[in-house]
């Protein structure tokens, strides 16, 4: 305890680190506040109804990556999720198409133009989603909430929900320049954060009054049961498989280089908690839809899609993790360029040539670990749904597994770790002696 406390006190005698972590305090502020500004024209006391409808389900779950925001009808209402879809959309096509490929060869110019490519298309998601959102306000919220009425009204609030999610991703952006890094990632935790204090007291208070079903003892259950699903998580997000690599020896001049062997951490989960969102992001595709057709065929493939709890859901979640996994594998670990920068260092890989056969080694090894954490992934993701079936309260069993649980302890590794490097390049003790925090960033 009192190292920790020795590191909290080095982490604030480091003016940029100090600036960059109340920066982003102060940004994340912003963004709770404005989760609560209700839309012009609509009465906060009628929302009893939209938040009864949040309360479970993917809705719910909507509502959870959305800070709250969602049922609130906030002006952040639509949360960051357009632009996740817009980046799925933008990332599948530099897969297709030759002009994103080039602009993914052009480094920081290349960044800009995708980035404002992105930002155009989730402008344009966001056209569909807002008229979505107020067509459900309009079917939930009694005709008193509204107190303006008209084109006017309509126009102005998807203009509104536009602009707010255009903020928020520019807080994001804020964070990831100026703050600690990882701005989106951390604008959804802290709405999912944000949820789980009351989840928990509903759940405990659920317990105590089903004193025939264990009460008490049950909850104590089901935190033990929360507690190794939550290390296992964080052994999923830091497992590593190493690949020895032994370098040449070299003299130049009076110094000897190379001679030693040194690993290479390839991660289960490369991908880290990306997978999840982007994932999760499409899955909101077909309550989007539903919106604006109205066909029977349509609705019952909504109500489909929209039980939290079904098989089809958890099903066709699942798949899309396994997959989404291997895409940003694909994308993120490039084994040819870890090869060209082994030859080029003197170093290889015993009992492996050189060139063209480390680079089908590496990959193979690559396709091997991914695999296995892809489907536990994938498990762990749809957890709540066995959680649900075993009697816990809805919104409680979205943090025992699922979207929820992996993006926290993704971002908050990945957030520890930052910290960290800036304490070890000044010569600070880490936050742990240990051994080094491992997040999605850390590895090769």
């Amino acid at each position: 305890m009192k190292s920790f406390i020795e590191t909290i006190k080095n982490i604030f005698k480091i003016e940029d680190l100090r600036s960059r972590i109340l920066y982003t305090l102060g940004i994340l502020m912003i963004y709770r506040l404005g989760s609560f500004v209700v839309l012009p024209g609509i009465d906060p006391a009628h929302l009893a109804a939209l938040q009864e409808q949040t309360a479970d389900g993917i809705l719910g779950l909507l509502d959870m990556f959305s800070g709250g925001a969602f049922a609130n009808a906030s002006i952040f209402a639509l949360g960051i999720m357009p632009y996740i879809s817009a980046s799925i959309v933008v990332q599948l096509l530099g897969i297709a198409i030759p002009y994103f490929q080039r602009l993914q060869r052009e480094g920081e110019s290349g960044r800009r133009k995708i980035n404002q490519i992105t930002r155009y298309l989730t402008v344009l998601i966001l056209i569909f989603q807002g008229p979505a959102y107020l067509t459900n306000l309009r079917m939930q919220l009694p005709p008193q909430a509204f107190v303006l009425e008209g084109a006017f009204f309509y126009v102005s609030s998807v203009v509104i929900l536009i602009s707010g999610t255009m903020f928020v991703m520019w807080l994001g952006e804020r964070i990831t320049d100026k703050g600690i890094g990882n701005g989106i990632s951390l604008i959804i935790m802290v709405g999912i954060i944000a949820r789980l204090p009351f989840s928990l007291f509903a759940e405990f208070f659920a317990r105590l009054e089903a004193q025939a079903g264990g009460g008490l003892i049950v909850f104590i259950v089901e935190m033990v049961i929360l507690f190794f699903i939550f290390m296992g998580v964080i052994l999923l997000v830091q497992g590593t498989r190493r690949i020895p690599v032994q370098y040449a020896k070299r003299i130049v001049g009076n110094k000897q280089y190379g001679g030693v062997r040194q690993y290479i951490p390839l991660k289960v989960n490369s991908a880290g908690v990306m997978p999840i969102i982007f994932a999760q992001a499409l899955m909101f595709v077909p309550l989007t839809l539903s919106g604006f057709v109205a066909t029977d065929a349509m609705t019952g493939f909504a109500a489909a899609f929209s039980n939290f709890a079904g098989f089809w859901y958890n099903f066709t979640f699942a798949v899309l993790i396994i997959l989404f996994t291997y895409f940003y594998t694909a994308v993120t670990i490039n084994p040819g360029q870890m090869a060209e920068d082994m030859k080029r260092n003197g170093g290889f890989i015993p009992g492996v040539k050189p060139g063209k056969k480390t680079v089908e080694f590496l990959d193979t090894v690559m396709s091997r670990i991914t695999l296995p954490g892809s489907i536990c992934l994938a498990i762990v993701a749809i957890l709540p749904a066995f959680a649900m079936q075993a009697g816990v309260h809805t919104q409680f069993a979205q943090f025992y597994g699922g979207t929820s649980l992996l993006i926290m302890v993704g971002v908050v590794l990945d957030t520890l770790q930052q910290i960290e490097s800036h304490l070890l390049m000044r010569h600070y003790d880490g936050l742990m002696k240990t051994g080094r925090i491992k997040g999605r960033s850390g590895g090769l």
